[in-house]
């Protein structure tokens, strides 16, 4: 029983404190599961992030769901994403009901404005510790430039491209790159 409150305490913390979507969150999952209580290894948690971002649903929703569930199976999947959803649910509500007196307060004003830089720190700092711990070989190096590259492409012409395709397409040439490794590994394994 104790195991699914702190689960449920740490989803509450994270949802309720976290602005700025899934992608903030990511270094926030990292360092409360992996680092501090230690119930993803690093491999664990860059799985957990492709998954999270390659299914459908929210990240922070995906991911806090398949930590609940590493932790507590059904029972802890269901607990991890209430907890994470709650906080969110219930700002939210209260926005909605006092939503024009909220937002003409200007200390609240300012107040988002300074969340939505950390926001944009959150997200890099997500992303280069990912970037950090991937694997070192010629295949992620040229998936990452080339999406950069496309990115910045698509960008400055105002090519609208979703982030789907840059994973279906990344999918894609990982399994086309695995089954000719394959094939070449089997020809070789006749010849000997």
């Amino acid at each position: 029983m104790k195991k699914y409150l702190v689960l449920f305490w740490t989803m509450f913390k994270i949802g309720l404190f976290t602005f700025g979507g899934g992608y903030a969150m990511i270094a926030i999952f990292e360092h409360e599961f992996v680092e501090k209580k230690k119930w993803l290894s690093s491999d664990e948690f860059l799985n957990l992030v492709s998954i999270a971002e390659t299914t459908p649903g929210p990240i922070a929703i995906n991911a806090s769901t398949y930590i609940g569930y590493r932790i507590g199976k059904i029972l802890g999947s269901v607990i991890a994403t209430i907890a994470m959803v709650l906080p969110s649910f219930i700002i939210i509500l209260l926005i909605a009901i006092f939503f024009n007196k909220f937002m003409d307060i200007k200390i609240i004003q300012d107040a988002f404005k300074g969340i939505k830089v950390v926001v944009i720190f959150l997200i890099i700092s997500a992303g280069i510790k990912l970037l950090i711990k991937l694997e070192k070989n010629v295949f992620n190096y040229v998936v990452l430039i080339l999406t950069i590259i496309l990115m910045i492409v698509f960008s400055l012409f105002a090519v609208n491209f979703s982030a789907i395709f840059y994973i279906l397409i990344s999918g894609f040439i990982g399994l086309l790159i695995l089954l000719i490794k394959n094939k070449k590994e089997k020809k070789v394994n006749k010849n000997v």
